[in-house]
């Protein structure tokens, strides 16, 4: 770094090197020689070398004549600053002496101070003993708590200057005398206080609570109390028969616990400052007799004489047991009188050892294999009609609704598991979304037509699977499981159930809101969400759920229009009379809609219905116009290959497309009769509620059928 900051004379420009090369760190000799023989020769070096160095010493002479008078003081200066640090080295070591000496002072002022405060204690001790032992104070052997104040001033005093001469030989030898000097005081302090408590006298009460805070024995204060005053009347109120007793005996003897605090502490809490009509002037603080000395005992009391409270093996009465004891709580917490006392209790071990003592998780786990068991048990793969008065029409359905009222019912929630029921919740939402998209998966059985798909029921999608069961029955059941059909008319619930409980999350929303403001939750946005995304996760299944009612009411419907393929046959070479009405195929065709609209009417909104019925006849009528179509075209083919038979046997009469008597032909009351079905299709289709031009290929059906009817009319004799 030094190297860094010098400054070399600058040399003539013809040198071969570069001054500032002699400055850097990694400077070799080797290295900048042979570099400099590929630039110059040897003795060309040489000689710019040797004028270099003479510009460096003439630069130096000049540099120590410039500051001569500094290299001439140098020594001068640091034979000074030589003796200067010899003066200061001694001048620190008497300093340091010094400082050891008032050390030592110290320490032995503080052990006749020690020695002194011994002394007087014991002077006061002993003047006192002899006056205890005159006739007017012999019944006492109490100190007074005036003497007792004066005493815990001067051993507050003594505890000081004991803690500082620590380690002091002399102190180990005084030592005993301290500790009788600590063990009378300590018991004269709890008889007074007793003695105070007994007689109801506040004076004494206050003037001993000071002597316990001035010797920083608070807190052994707090436990006489707990151990004298609290634990004989919690062991008395406590008695073990009331764990398995009603919900009734455990509230009565919570309330009388929760008597011991007016009853019995009113005088230490007026005292303290913990009742409201304390006066601050005459008030001891830092004392929390609630916290420290009533609470660790009640929490003792249950914890040893009740342990089967906490069992949560009934869930039942686990909920009624843990909902009371919780009041208990909350109504000891408004005895404190301050939120400060209020913070301190719910800071305290005891208050923590006791909302342990409640197994929350395994209650939650009982809780949920009910809840779970009993929605599972609804989710099977036989879709069971839901009970009499449910707004729902399957079981799985009503279930699943009544599960997720029953996380958020008095008798299951409870606040410090506000975070597993709603996680429980949005699973029933998602186990019921899985349960509706694996009906998606199963074949449709129609009602109308169950001999024809019964082996559906029975039988497996893969034909092969079945096939396999029938020739070794020996195989893994879980490879041949059966797939059990649906029907169209459960689906149409599922459906409507979806609809249903999709307008009563909003509901469910409304039951969770005050719920989650006793724990404070305010972000309710977050929870509006999840319940939106679990809606829509629920929405997105009606769409495939439409598509399969629709296809099934299409096929049904088609099932019966392909009748039309036999209207030939009914009146070729039949000589029946011309037809008068539609055939009865349409009214069957007519009869899965019909029964779609009046008996779902109640369930589903009409709008839907209307919208499945136009689906389903815009399908059916569009393979229904090819139906016709066809026969159509058939009838025209064989007419025109009558006619060209008739023309090549002119001499043989042939009428066989008609009656011998004249009148109109087969072939055109089979165009007729098709045009009066057609017709009589939308009639009913109007009847229905929708208009026939809003049918797919209805239009151009009734164009087909109207034409083949005028060339009917046009070939009438």
């Amino acid at each position: 770094m030094e190297k860094s900051r010098m400054n070399l004379p600058k040399g003539p420009d013809t040198l071969c090197f570069d001054k500032d090369e002699f400055m850097k760190e990694d400077f070799d000799v080797d290295h900048f020689v042979s570099d400099c023989r590929k630039r110059v020769q040897l003795e060309a070096l040489r000689d710019d070398l040797e004028l270099y160095y003479k510009l460096l010493k003439t630069a130096m002479v000049e540099l120590i004549n410039k500051d001569y008078a500094d290299f001439v003081n140098l020594s001068t200066n640091l034979s000074l600053r030589s003796s200067v640090s010899e003066g200061i080295r001694a001048v620190d070591e008497r300093m340091s002496k010094q400082e050891d000496i008032r050390k030592k002072k110290i320490c032995v002022l503080r052990l006749i101070q020690v020695i002194r405060s011994v002394e007087k204690i014991e002077k006061i001790l002993n003047s006192q003993h002899s006056k205890e032992t005159s006739a007017l104070e012999a019944s006492s052997p109490l100190l007074t708590g005036q003497i007792l104040e004066r005493i815990a001033t001067e051993f507050n005093q003594l505890q000081f200057h004991a803690v500082q001469s620590k380690g002091m030989p002399l102190l180990d030898k005084i030592r005993p005398r301290i500790a009788g000097i600590t063990a009378m005081l300590q018991q004269s302090l709890e008889g007074l206080l007793l003695e105070g408590l007994r007689t109801s006298s506040v004076d004494v009460i206050r003037h001993c609570l000071r002597t316990y805070a001035t010797i920083d024995k608070a807190r052994d204060a707090e436990a006489l109390v707990g151990q004298v005053l609290v634990k004989p009347y919690v062991d008395e109120v406590i008695v073990e028969q009331i764990a398995d007793a009603r919900p009734s005996d455990l509230q009565l003897m919570y309330s009388k616990l929760l008597e011991f605090v007016p009853r019995h502490c009113r005088l230490l809490r007026e005292v303290t400052g913990g009742a409201t009509s304390s006066e601050k002037g005459n008030t001891v603080p830092g004392y929390d007799f609630l916290v420290n000395s009533v609470w660790p005992e009640i929490v003792r009391g249950l914890e040893e004489k009740l342990p089967s409270l906490f069992n949560p093996g009934n869930p039942d009465a686990f909920h009624q047991k843990y909902t009371i004891s919780m009041d208990f709580v909350r109504t000891f917490e408004r005895q404190c009188g301050s939120q400060a006392s209020v913070k301190r209790l719910r800071a305290h071990p005891a208050y923590h050892s006791f909302n342990n003592k409640w197994n929350l998780p395994v209650y939650f786990q009982i809780r949920f294999r009910e809840t779970a068991g009993s929605l599972e048990a609804a989710l099977t793969d036989v879709l069971e009609d839901a009970p009499a008065g449910s707004s729902y029409c399957l079981l799985a359905s009503h279930r699943t609704w009544s599960s997720l009222q029953r996380c958020w019912s008095d008798q299951m929630f409870l606040p410090s598991l506000v975070h597993r029921l709603w996680r429980l919740t949005l699973q029933i939402l998602a186990r019921y979304s899985v349960f509706v998209k694996e009906l998606l998966l199963r074949p449709i059985c129609n009602e109308s037509a169950k001999d024809i798909k019964k082996p559906l029921v029975t039988g497996s999608k893969d034909p092969s699977v079945t096939q396999g069961n029938c020739e070794d029955q020996g195989s893994g059941p879980s490879e041949t499981k059966p797939v059990v059909p649906v029907s169209s008319t459960q689906l149409v619930y599922v459906v409507a159930d979806l609809d249903r409980l999709q307008d009563q999350l909003p509901e469910l929303l409304e039951t969770i809101r005050p719920k989650l403001e006793v724990i404070g939750f305010k972000n309710f946005s977050s929870i509006s969400a999840a319940l939106e995304d679990s809606r829509l996760s629920l929405s997105a299944c009606v769409p495939a759920l439409s598509d399969r009612i629709t296809q099934d009411l299409s096929e049904s419907c088609f099932s019966h229009l392909k009748s039309a393929l036999e209207v030939p046959r009914l009146y070729r070479r039949t000589n029946k009379e011309v037809p008068t009405t539609a055939s009865s195929y349409v009214d069957g065709a007519l009869k899965p809609l019909y029964q779609l609209q009046s008996g779902h009417e109640d369930k589903l909104k009409r709008a839907v219905i209307q919208r499945w019925l136009a689906v389903a006849l815009s399908e059916s009528t569009h393979k229904y116009y090819e139906t016709v179509s066809d026969v159509l075209n058939s009838v025209r083919k064989m007419e025109e290959s009558l006619k060209r038979l008739k023309q090549a046997r002119r001499t043989t009469p042939a009428t066989p497309a008609g009656p011998s008597g004249g009148g109109m032909s087969d072939d055109d009351k089979i165009r007729l009769q098709l045009a009066l079905d057609v017709a009589y299709l939308g009639e009913q289709i109007e009847k229905i509620g929708l208009r026939t031009k809003d049918i797919r290929s209805f239009p151009a059906l009734t164009e087909l059928v109207a034409a083949a009817t005028d060339q009917a009319t046009a070939e009438q004799p």
